[in-house]
């Protein structure tokens, strides 16, 4: 097929804190250069192109968030009378120990947990003036271009190629069939989040993980609720303890925002044991609890989401660069989950990669030699040191609650090195039990959870409320490499584990036509248009084939206070 071809100098994937943060600083970068350099050393104005796979800039964008404030004050050094539009100061912060029917107010806030100085956001509404901010700068900024794989020329990276658009389940182009484009550049930059299908391909080709420890994942569920009482800006909460045992790793967060509103959610590791492990019904169960039920009475939800959080630290970054490649932001790895903050690291990440790019440009030269610096910019920046300082925490709770606990304080106090150094890591796929090993018949208990769509919410109508929109009629963007496994051998040995680790109740299982009353033979069915784009079944199915690619441009869910 013909396709049309865009050449830009450097291209951004994904419109994230990173990217426009890396395009931003780009753009001044050279713009300081071009102002004191002799004629013969001018870098022609080059054209930055920020690509994001969302029908809009930022409808994509997830964060609880608490903003360390460090990467916008360098970065809007260049920027005079800007601010971010933060919500509030962080005003109190504490952590709360869940029982099954109270909360203990812990009478020291750990110091991981403390945040004055940094301030509560929405970081949807954080990269839509980012976003502005890039094209008043002469940065292009592109929404609906879904990215679905990169264009190699032998081993170098040399753009990327844009999804088709208009083309039906089967496969068939359409009345309206666009194909898509393909962008070349020099440099691409790839910030486009946990678990990037570019980034994945890259790591996979060019072995840029051959040298680290498996990552590990989390799953975040979130909910903004507006209730009818005052509410105070800028009060941070975190909490411990049920509903999760003291097997698994997470917790849950409470955060209040402007206009009466209240962020919260719940997050668990995705390395957990239980087959049966449920992120969106446990996060249910936490607003059940009467202490978080007040908080939220006769209030309303407004808004609900999920988003996979890379959170194995140091050890586990993929090395950044390769020929015509870097890495940023969680795509990379950048994120420090002690403190429960990335915004910050990869927004140094991506203002890290734009020096990295302002020298190669300078010297024409995007070879891997060169780009290689960026590791060493990373290396001697205050980012590093910040992950070098828990770059064992999220390995030790791995071994349980309480021996993480322990290893996490003598971390704490040896400066992140603990009593092993690098400590072990294993992927959370590989740490779920088969049914027989964790149930003793071999059968997970019934269990029942009650929804009443006021206060907890069922999957699809928790669904609804993330505005989540796909083009019924395009192929699967979740691709299953065998349904058999599926159908078969997931279904006696994990119980299909998919349709608890969604959470929006992408993956069913129903009756096959014809079955019998008294029930049949199951089969699965993906009810893609559901998605949310979190990436946790990539990450979580125990066999691995599932993988997570763009869907239509412009697909999925419709954040705007997220």
């Amino acid at each position: 097929m013909e396709r049309e071809q865009l050449e830009v100098d450097v291209l951004f994937v994904g419109a994230g804190p990173a990217s426009l943060a890396g395009a931003l600083h780009l753009s001044k970068l050279i713009e300081k250069h071009n102002a004191s350099a002799e004629a013969s050393e001018q870098i022609d104005e080059p054209l930055i192109l920020v690509i994001e796979k969302g029908r809009e800039i930022g409808s994509h964008i997830l964060s609880g968030a608490v903003v360390n404030p460090r990467a916008f004050k360098e970065l809007l050094k260049d920027f005079p009378g800007q601010e971010p539009p933060y919500e509030a100061p962080v005003d109190d912060d504490s952590l709360y120990v869940m029982g099954k029917e109270k909360a203990w107010r812990s009478p020291i806030t750990p110091p991981p947990l403390k945040n004055k100085g940094k301030y509560v956001a929405s970081l949807g509404k954080i990269v839509r003036w980012m976003a502005e901010l890039c094209e008043e700068s002469g940065v292009e900024v592109y929404p609906e271009f879904p990215a679905v794989e990169l264009l190699f020329e032998d081993e170098a990276v040399k753009g990327v190629r844009i999804g088709d658009k208009g083309v039906d389940e089967q496969g068939q182009p359409k009345p309206n069939f666009e194909p898509g484009i393909d962008v070349l550049a020099k440099v691409t930059v790839l910030g486009e989040g946990v678990r990037g299908t570019l980034s994945l391909q890259a790591i996979r080709r060019l072995g840029l993980a051959k040298s680290s420890q498996p990552q590990i994942y989390a799953a975040g569920v979130k909910e903004v609720w507006q209730v009818p009482r005052e509410v105070d800006p800028g009060n941070v909460i975190h909490t411990l303890g049920q509903p999760l045992g003291t097997k698994e790793f997470g917790g849950g967060f409470i955060y209040t925002m402007q206009d009466n509103m209240i962020d919260l959610g719940f997050v668990v590791g995705l390395d957990y044991e239980d087959p049966t492990t449920d992120p969106h019904g446990l996060f249910q169960e936490f607003k059940a609890h009467p202490w978080v039920r007040g908080l939220l009475k006769d209030g309303k939800m407004i808004s609900y989401g999920a988003k996979a959080i890379p959170e194995g630290g140091y050890y586990s970054m993929p090395r950044p660069w390769a020929e015509g490649l870097l890495l940023i932001g969680d795509s990379g790895g950048f994120l420090d989950a002690q403190k429960l903050k990335g915004i910050h690291l990869g927004m140094k990440s991506g203002m890290l990669a734009a020096e990295t790019i302002l020298d190669c440009l300078k010297n024409d030269d995007f070879s891997s030699n060169r780009l290689s610096r960026f590791s060493k910019r990373f290396e001697a920046s205050w980012a590093k040191r910040e992950m070098w300082q828990v770059r064992n925490f999220r390995q030790a709770f791995q071994r349980g609650f309480f021996s993480g606990f322990v290893h996490a304080g003598l971390q704490f106090i040896s400066g992140g090195r603990g009593l092993i150094d690098p400590m072990p890591t294993q992927a959370g796929h590989e740490r779920m039990h088969r049914l027989a090993q964790h149930f003793s018949d071999g059968h997970k208990p019934d269990t029942w959870r009650e929804f009443d769509n006021k206060l907890t919410f069922d999957k699809l109508e928790s669904v609804f409320n993330a505005d989540t929109a796909h083009e019924e009629d395009q192929p699967c963007h979740l691709k299953i490499a065998d349904y058999d496994i599926c159908n078969n051998r997931c279904t006696e040995e994990y119980g299909n584990p998919c349709q608890h680790f969604c959470p929006a109740h992408v993956y069913e299982m129903v009756e096959e036509e014809g079955a019998s009353e008294d029930g049949g033979k199951k089969k699965l069915r993906v009810n893609f248009t559901n998605c949310v784009h979190c990436k946790t079944c990539d990450i979580m199915d125990p066999y691995q084939i599932i993988t997570w690619t763009p869907p239509e441009g412009g697909g999925g869910p419709d954040w705007k206070i997220m």
